[in-house]
C-alpha cells in the first residue's frame, strides 16, 4: 500500500512538474511586430557645465562693503558686482566710526570703496562671500559663466558619426518629461581614456536654457542621425545578439521559446528596424538575457556527434 502511495505521488509531482515547465514557457512577456516611424540615434551620458567659467578674485585684500547680486542673476560686462573696501579704507572707516557718525560720513565720501566689476556677460554661479567679511587676493569671491551647456562623453567607435550642428536631445536625469533640443557646437581634438576606453568630449548647446538647467545635472544625450519612414519596428530589448548575428525569440509549434535569425537596421533606444525575418503582427517573445543566451548556445552546438551512429567509409 505505501509502495502505491508513492507511486502516486511521484506521479502527481511529475504531472505539477511539466504543468510548471509549460507555465513557465508561457510566461514570458510578449510584444509584436509593429510598423511606424524610426529616428536612428546615438545614446551617451553627458554632465550640465559652464561653456565657460570663470572665478572672480578681488585686487586688492580687504573687507566686503555690499555685494550687489545672487546666484542666478544675469549681469552684464562693466556692471559692478560689489563693492570692496581696501585694508586702509576698512581701518580708517572703522576709526572714523568711533568718533562718530559725521566723521565716519566725511571720511566715506573722502576715500571711496573699489568697484568689482562683471568681465563678461553672463550670470552668476556662485557667490561666496557676504557684507562685512574679509577677503585676500587668492579668494574666488564670485563665480561667474556665460552660457550652461552639455558636455558628452563619446566612445571612439561613434565619434565619426558626430558632426558640428548635428541635432541632438537632452534628457536630464532630474527631469526626464522635459526633454530639451540641442546641437553639437564643439568636438574635441584630443581624446581621453576612461575606464581603458578612448572617449572624445563634445559639447551640447542647449538650443535654449531652462530656468531648471544646473551645473553639475547628470543628462542622457541622444545623438540624432538617420530616420525612416513606414517600416517594421521590434523592441530593442527583444534582440540578442550571437557573434555577428541578430535573433529574436518566437514560440515554436510546442509554444517553447525558438530563436529566429533576423536581419536589422536602424536602431534606437526603444526600437530597432526589421529588414527581414518576421512579418507585421508576428508576436514575439521578451526573454531574460541569461534565457536567451542559453537558447542561443544549444541552437549553436546542434546535435551531438554520437560516434556509434556514423557509418564507416
Amino acid at each position: 500500500m505505501k509502495i502505491r502511495n508513492l507511486a502516486v505521488f511521484v506521479a502527481i509531482l511529475l504531472m505539477l512538474s511539466s504543468c510548471a515547465g509549460k507555465k513557465k514557457a508561457e510566461e514570458y512577456k510578449t510584444a509584436k511586430i509593429t510598423r511606424g516611424n524610426i529616428v536612428a540615434n546615438i545614446p551617451t551620458s553627458g554632465i550640465v557645465m559652464p561653456r565657460n567659467r570663470l572665478e572672480i578674485k578681488p585686487p586688492i585684500s580687504g573687507r566686503v562693503e555690499e555685494v550687489l547680486v545672487s546666484e542666478g542673476q544675469n549681469v552684464k560686462r562693466s556692471q559692478v558686482l560689489l563693492w570692496l573696501s581696501s585694508n586702509d579704507r576698512a581701518t580708517l572707516l572703522d576709526a572714523a566710526r568711533s568718533q562718530g557718525e559725521e566723521e565716519y560720513k566725511k571720511w566715506q565720501e573722502v576715500y571711496k570703496p573699489a568697484p568689482i566689476v562683471a568681465p563678461i556677460n553672463g550670470f552668476i554661479i556662485k557667490r561666496n562671500i557676504e557684507p562685512g567679511q574679509s577677503v585676500s587676493l587668492s579668494d574666488a569671491v564670485l563665480v561667474m559663466a556665460d552660457k550652461l551647456i552639455v558636455k558628452a562623453q563619446v566612445d571612439e567607435t561613434d565619434i565619426g558619426r558626430i558632426r558640428l550642428g548635428q541635432p541632438v536631445n537632452i534628457i536630464l536625469d532630474a527631469y526626464p518629461e522635459k526633454p530639451i533640443r540641442g546641437t553639437v557646437s564643439h568636438i574635441a581634438y584630443e581624446a581621453k581614456v576612461i575606464s581603458n576606453v578612448v572617449m572624445y568630449e563634445v559639447d551640447v548647446a542647449p538650443q535654449s536654457v531652462p530656468l531648471y538647467f544646473r551645473s553639475g545635472m547628470s543628462a542622457t544625450i541622444e545623438f540624432k542621425q538617420d530616420g525612416r519612414t513606414n517600416v517594421l519596428l521590434v523592441p530593442i530589448n527583444a534582440v540578442k545578439k550571437r557573434g555577428s548575428s541578430s535573433f529574436v525569440f518566437v514560440k515554436d509549434k510546442d509554444r517553447k521559446p525558438k530563436a529566429q535569425m533576423v536581419e536589422l537596421g536602424l536602431e534606437n533606444t526603444d526600437h530597432v528596424e526589421l529588414l527581414s525575418g518576421l512579418k507585421e503582427g508576428d508576436e514575439i517573445l521578451l526573454l531574460p538575457n541569461e534565457a536567451a543566451q542559453e537558447l542561443l548556445s544549444r541552437r549553436n552546438r546542434g546535435p551531438q556527434f554520437n560516434p556509434f551512429n556514423s557509418r564507416t567509409r
